[in-house]
């Protein structure tokens, strides 16, 4: 047998279920909408139209909340690095100083990522 042959199948089950689920949730599922349900929902600000660049009611040097994007971003920045660590603690002494140089270089980076954001308020909580 082909080694690709068990990556393929799990891949078609994987695909297949998802088709599945799909569908199962188009037949199944609750067909109700009204208007509350078809707005946009932003992290718990009413939308409103000053909000969108050039809508109609857009005052000059109006600025648009963005707190709740930029705390996930730093949150899949800062969680990124600790998926990186894990493999390397793991894997440290066969690595040597190779590894262990990589790795130094990759903590600085995301350090002075860190330093920058608490030096500029991103992690206050107002």
């Amino acid at each position: 047998m082909n080694i690709e042959v068990p990556t393929l199948v799990l891949g078609a089950i994987a695909a297949a279920f998802a088709l599945f689920s799909l569908a199962l949730a188009a037949l199944i599922g609750p067909k109700r909408y009204n208007r509350a349900k078809l707005e946009p929902y932003e992290c718990g600000i009413e939308p409103t139209p000053h909000a969108i660049a050039g809508g109609p009611g857009n005052a000059a040097g109006q600025r648009f909340p963005v707190k709740y994007y930029l705390t996930a971003m730093l949150f899949i920045i800062f969680d990124i690095e600790i998926v990186f660590l894990y493999p390397w603690a793991v894997h440290f002494d066969s690595l040597g100083l190779f590894g262990l140089a990589a790795m130094a270089l990759f903590i600085f980076n995301v350090s002075v990522a860190y330093a920058y954001e608490w030096r500029r308020g991103g992690l206050s909580w107002d």
